[in-house]
């Protein structure tokens, strides 16, 4: 191993996929069929049925843009960039409903310095640490009314226009805010401008403001809305 590569550190932003994810309401849970077994085949395996937007996951421009790129056929540059993080779990904590606002963004970057051009920004809420309490995790209190935070549409227009950011990426279950059903990010703002989303991240709090590159290990599903990933930051 090179000196270089021995001072490398691995971040996985990735949430165990399985049985007990919490999922979107009405979405149908991971289900994994054993199909070989050591004792008749001599291996084992498993068939497995799940939603493509399960657990951390990628969404496509198709996922609401119709005839909209798929995710096989995002193009793996576009998947492997420099990250920048800006953090926005003290706002969250005060309010599950918060979004990130210009103003997050221009502060960010008078204390970390700009965000470079054609990076993967992604958004530290603290809801990574919610994964195992769907009531916590979605703000669902049994009203159908979701509660979590998000990115506003003015700050996800800015980080297109000003950063050619290729994707925006969160921790809590959707870029756009729990209490926002109509879905204004993703129907008017990202998707159109073929940006992609990474929603359901972990371990955001492990990560530097600048500096890191992150690797989207998205399942290229051929006509996919989006898939599962496994999200990997390097420092």
């Amino acid at each position: 191993m090179t000196t270089e590569a021995a001072t490398l550190r691995v971040i996985d932003l990735t949430q165990p996929l399985g049985p007990s994810t919490v999922m979107w309401p009405a979405s149908e849970l991971p289900t994994f069929t054993i199909v070989d077994r050591y004792s008749d085949a001599g291996c084992f395996a498993r068939s497995v049925q799940l939603h493509e937007h399960s657990g951390t996951h990628l969404d496509a421009p198709a996922h609401f843009v119709e005839g909209g790129e798929t995710v096989d056929r995002i193009p793996p540059e576009r998947l492997v960039c420099q990250l920048a993080m800006i953090d926005i779990e003290a706002q969250a904590s005060q309010s599950s409903d918060y979004v990130l606002s210009i103003e997050d963004i221009e502060h960010d970057e008078a204390v970390y310095g700009e965000i470079p051009h054609a990076s993967v920004v992604v958004v530290h809420t603290g809801w990574g640490k919610r994964i195992a309490d769907a009531r916590s995790y979605l703000g669902d209190c049994g009203t159908g009314q979701l509660s979590f935070p998000g990115i506003s549409s003015e700050a996800a227009q800015w980080l297109i226009r000003r950063r050619q950011v290729p994707g925006l990426g969160i921790d809590s279950p959707g870029i756009d805010p729990g209490k926002d059903g109509a879905f204004a990010v993703h129907r008017k703002v990202t998707l159109p401008n073929g940006v992609w989303h990474l929603e359901g991240l972990v371990n955001l709090e492990r990560l530097p403001a600048r500096g890191a590159m992150i690797f989207v290990g998205v399942i290229p599903f051929v006509g996919g809305s989006g898939a599962p990933a496994r999200v990997i930051a390097l420092l």
